[in-house]
């Protein structure tokens, strides 16, 4: 009766895992980047880009060339950037990153992440100023520019004068990297005194693709008098209040994607009043406002405002933090295990960079883990190894108290405590494994590096999940299982590894244990294989080397092998 009743638990307990655990990680594991690759009839293929459709939004979206066209620009060329100026309103409205593609596709376009107003996912920045009694440049303001070209060695200034005593200039440079830096300048010639407040905006409609979860913030963000704030989503200016504000001294605010960032930094020292926007429909702004400065006749008064758009690098972010931009490396949400990914991370790139391949890095990354684990694991299996040594004893007590459980318990424990054995011994190592593989995972997610890292054969991406599933017969049947039940051959390796894995530890004495460690293989077959390929990498090397350093443990000891009980 007991056996039977082990069994229905073990089973209910499984489904419960099984069919809860895609509602529980959907919540604290987001879903990997979605698959660069399919397989059809055998054969790997790229997966193309999802496109917008014009046709669908709004009659007033055009197509981006003819809004291009329309207005007077100045062209960006930068090793990382390359867009336009918008002359008509300031606006830096036109950006593409050259090194970053949509897809692994050869002809696949460069990664776009600003696009002019009035074509569909508009996104882009500009400059102004405020002022009492001042006539002050807008939307519609056309301005002249003294060069054609902005690149790193080749500074534009943009000037528009008011025809009322005041001229106002936007000195624009940029650097190798994401970086544009715009000098806001006003000259008074008037004969009264004039008060100027410059502002920076970032606009942007719609909300991206990324989904913004528990374990990766993706909408507005910024720092503010040192600390790193994360707490407004698209959801909050949607549900109300509709402006959130914030006074800070030093800085930044902006937008934040999963790989890319656009922020306005004002200069350390500078006092600024920042602010989240919600506009008509899906229209989101940032807003960065500078102190007011009252210029008398004949004066000029100069303020500077920087605008990061681009990747989120992290050897970027960290030349710009430690150039005196606060915190910007914060634009990758590390989470809590800030501490602990840094060196995940770092190491890892390290290998990369050494090795030419990703795959293999997160290989050596594993050994490294697993060395500087050594004497922990070898605690570990230390301990199983003597509970399989007294495991003929624990036997014989559950037959001579089968029926009188308490009993049992104090027998098992003067047992344990005679032989000098802790059966939580081994559980140790799990538990540091844990936030190893939790920072492996928020590395594989969050950091730009290791997208679009191909591996061997059909793995192309290991950031995204394997393609490469049994339930479709690898691609030959034509037809994509869903996620649920889409077994890809890591998973399978990853499946059959951890079950040699319990094979080699001692059995577990309870029948309702024994049933859960019999499934928990195949479970955990199903429950991973939605992560990133470069997870299952890991925890496949990881489950191999554990394996070899059982078997190189009892090889050390046969006596504790010898007295393992049949399985």
């Amino acid at each position: 009766m007991d056996d039977k009743k082990n069994i229905i638990l073990a089973v209910l307990l499984t489904a419960a895992i099984l069919f809860g655990w895609p509602y529980v990680s959907h919540y604290f594991f987001p879903a990997a980047n979605p698959p660069v690759t399919k397989i059809e009839g055998g054969k790997t293929t790229p997966v193309a880009a999802p496109g917008t459709d014009a046709a669908d939004g709004p009659a007033v979206i055009r197509d981006r060339a003819i809004v291009l066209k329309d207005s007077p620009r100045v062209a960006i060329r930068t090793p990382k950037l390359s867009g336009s100026i918008n002359l008509k309103g300031a606006r830096i409205d036109d950006i593409v990153l050259p090194t970053y593609k949509e897809t692994i596709e050869k002809a696949s376009p460069d990664v776009r992440l600003y696009s002019p107003s009035g074509t569909a996912d508009a996104y882009f920045a500009g400059f102004g100023w405020q002022g009492e009694g001042l006539k002050t440049p807008t939307k519609d303001t056309v301005w002249t520019a003294n060069g054609k070209e902005l690149t790193p060695t080749s500074p534009v200034t943009l000037s528009w004068n008011n025809g009322a005593g005041q001229l106002f200039e936007i000195r624009l440079s940029v650097d190798e990297n994401y970086m544009i830096t715009a000098a806001q300048k006003v000259s008074n010639t008037a004969a009264g005194a004039v008060g100027v407040k410059p502002y920076a905006y970032i606009s942007r409609n719609g909300i991206p693709k990324d989904p913004d979860t528990w374990t990766i913030h993706v909408g507005p963000m910024g720092v503010f008098n040192g600390a790193a704030n994360y707490d407004v989503n698209y959801k909050d200016l949607d549900k109300g209040p509709s402006t959130q504000s914030f006074q800070s001294k030093g800085g930044w605010i902006g937008f934040t994607d999963k790989y890319w960032l656009s922020a306005l930094v004002p200069a350390a020292d500078a006092d600024f009043a920042g602010q989240f926007r919600k506009g008509a429909g899906t229209q989101y702004q940032a807003d960065a406002a500078l102190g007011s400065t009252m210029l008398a006749s004949g004066k000029a008064a100069t303020q500077t405002i920087r605008l990061f758009v681009g990747a989120k690098e992290v050897k970027t972010l960290q030349a710009y933090e430690r150039a005196g931009v606060p915190l910007f490396d914060r634009a990758i949400d590390w989470g809590w295990f800030y501490w602990f990914e840094q060196p995940i991370f770092a190491l890892l790139h390290w290998l990369f960079e050494t090795l030419g391949n990703f795959g293999v890095a997160i290989i050596c990354l594993t050994f490294c883990v697993r060395a500087l684990m050594f004497p922990v694991a070898q605690r570990q299996f230390a301990s199983m190894a003597a509970m399989r040594a007294v495991q003929p004893k624990m036997k014989a007590l559950q037959e001579k108290y089968k029926d009188d459980k308490q009993q049992l318990q104090l027998k098992m424990m003067e047992l344990y405590k005679q032989e000098k054995v802790n059966p939580l011994a081994g559980c140790l190592p799990i538990f540091i494994q844990i936030p190893i593989f939790f920072a492996l995972y928020k590395v594989l997610q969050l950091t730009i590096e290791m997208r679009h890292q191909p591996f061997v054969l059909w793995i192309k991406d290991l950031s995204a999940p394997d393609p490469l599933h049994i339930f479709n017969l690898f691609g030959l049947l034509p037809f994509t299982p869903p996620s649920f039940l889409a077994i890809g051959v890591l998973a399978l390796l990853l499946g059959i590894s951890m079950y040699f894995q319990f094979k080699l530890n001692p059995a577990q004495m309870d029948p309702m244990q024994q049933q859960v460690f019999a499934i928990m293989p195949w479970m955990m077959m199903f429950i991973m294989a939605p992560f990133a390929a470069g997870l299952l990498v890991y925890w496949i090397t990881n489950n191999c080397l554990s394996m070899a350093q059982q078997w190189w443990l009892y090889r050390k000891h046969p006596v504790q092998a010898a007295t393992a009980p049949a399985k």
